[in-house]
């Protein structure tokens, strides 16, 4: 896997990401940045969510569950001093479907953190993370 950041100026950067995506990354203005794009650290959080939710999600479908949405809401602490590296997590999914089973959630939530989820095993190596969920029933 490979990715190029390049500075745009100031405290601008854009990642292009070995698949071919740019994405634009800015710092706060407090620190010579226009708050153009999100912050590296946001896209951490971002990146832990996307890759648990795809774990998730392909876990219940799996199982054939009907599954119709499914969000992760991640809650996150930094270290005050540096490096300032998320010392605890909680993410929180909130998983929409029809009769989706208590029981198989929680499983493809426990799969995606303990074996699956690259992003949460190696964030999990400086934080505490844990995990919620609630079902939506949908017709």
């Amino acid at each position: 896997m490979k990715a190029v950041v390049e500075w745009d100026g100031e405290a601008a950067f854009t990642a292009t990401t070995e698949s071919g995506h740019r994405i634009a990354m800015d710092g706060p203005p407090d620190h010579g940045g226009r708050n153009l794009g999100p912050r590296p650290t946001e896209l951490v959080l971002a990146g832990m969510g996307g890759c648990t939710s795809f774990d998730v999600v392909h876990i219940l479908r799996k199982g054939r569950a009907d599954v119709r949405a499914c969000s992760a809401r991640i809650e996150a602490e930094r270290a005050q001093e540096d490096p300032k590296v998320f010392t605890r997590m909680h993410v929180h999914f909130v998983v929409s479907g029809r009769e989706l089973k208590e029981a198989a959630v929680e499983r493809a939530i426990r799969l995606s953190a303990e074996k699956y989820c690259s992003v949460s095993i190696m964030l999990g190596k400086t934080a505490e993370i844990s995990h919620s969920f609630e079902i939506v029933d949908v017709e």
